[in-house]
């Protein structure tokens, strides 16, 4: 590596989130009670929050860094080889508690069901040497929900950075969330958790914490926007995928990076939502976690009519998505 290199700015950095998901395809959902059944081949490969994220960005073409800790194991290993080559600077310490890994049941619509095993125990924390010279080479961060991420927050308010997190299914209520929820200021979610109360938890991050934005995805349902200045959320259809349906997985963690590139890119946000339906959109066409990534020409697509002419700045208007400078 050269000094260039290990110096050159990230437009985003990653923290946590690396593990391994087994994924194995059901009849259905929920699988009704048996002994035993018999199911297509199982496989097992990187995936998680974490790693979809470094992946989606870094397949956007965004200067992608990544810390988190891994196990000196056999799945360690498997997220080690799937980040090789992708363009994400991947910084992992050792942890002899082992690599996240999850079993994630898939039905043939395409929905899952995850069995998750976390793992890192509670005292586990990333000392500031390894992770604050990425913090100061970032333009973003975004958090993994993984205990110890949170003990950056001081470190990243102190260097002025903007912060991003996913809390997934949350409900509302239980209190590992809350923290990540109030100190970030781009929140995503996704309907799951709260069910009819989305409306509410939406409001009550925005109004407690110092999120700019709240974004809860609801599949093939679309995606809700909430920012200061709506009363209630506004909703964005879902993107038509590019093929058939035939996994969920990732889709949460595509969403998430179609946003972030409009948003480095100097969209607003209703069009940073629309980039990500359609990113979420295009991880349901394969089998396995983070296997489809988009590409940025496909997220110009998405917003063909902007396209036409000259961009909002008076140059070409397929310049209006590449990211701006630091």
């Amino acid at each position: 590596m050269t000094l260039q290199q290990a110096t050159k700015p990230y437009d985003v950095l990653v923290v946590g989130g690396a593990g391994v998901d087994t994924l194995v395809q059901v009849g259905a959902l929920p699988v009704p009670a048996a002994d035993s059944y018999g199911v297509p081949p199982i496989r097992e490969g990187a995936g998680h929050t974490g790693c979809g994220v470094a992946l989606g960005c870094a397949a956007l073409g965004l200067a992608t860094g990544f810390v988190d800790f891994l196990g000196d194991d056999h799945q360690g290993t498997l997220v080690r080889e799937r980040l090789s080559g992708t363009g994400v600077d991947f910084r992992p310490l050792i942890s002899p508690h082992g690599t996240r890994r999850a079993v994630n049941l898939v039905a043939p619509d395409g929905r899952r069901t995850s069995f998750y095993d976390g793992r890192d125990p509670l005292d586990l924390r990333m000392p500031p040497e390894h992770y604050l010279p990425a913090l100061r080479r970032a333009r973003h961060v975004h958090l993994s929900i993984t205990h110890f991420a949170r003990f950056l927050y001081d470190d990243i308010e102190a260097l002025g950075l903007p912060v991003s997190t996913d809390l997934h299914d949350w409900d509302g209520l239980d209190g590992h969330h809350r923290e990540f929820a109030l100190r970030s200021d781009l929140v995503f979610l996704s309907t799951a958790g709260a069910g009819e109360r989305i409306g509410s938890v939406m409001r009550e991050i925005l109004r407690e914490g110092r999120a700019e934005a709240v974004i809860a995805t609801a599949g093939a349902g679309g995606a809700y926007l909430l920012t200061r200045d709506d009363s209630t959320p506004r909703h964005v259809p879902t993107a038509v995928p590019s093929g058939p349906v035939v996994d969920s997985n990732g889709a949460g963690d595509a969403f998430t990076c179609g946003f972030l590139y409009g948003r480095l890119a100097g969209r607003d946000l209703e069009d940073c939502v629309r980039l990500g339906a359609v990113a979420g959109a295009h991880a349901c066409t394969a089998q396995g976690t983070h296997t489809a990534l988009v590409g940025p020409a496909d997220l110009r697509a998405a917003l063909a009519p902007v396209a036409v002419g000259e961009g909002p700045g008076g140059g070409p208007a397929d310049q209006s998505l590449r990211p701006t400078a630091p």
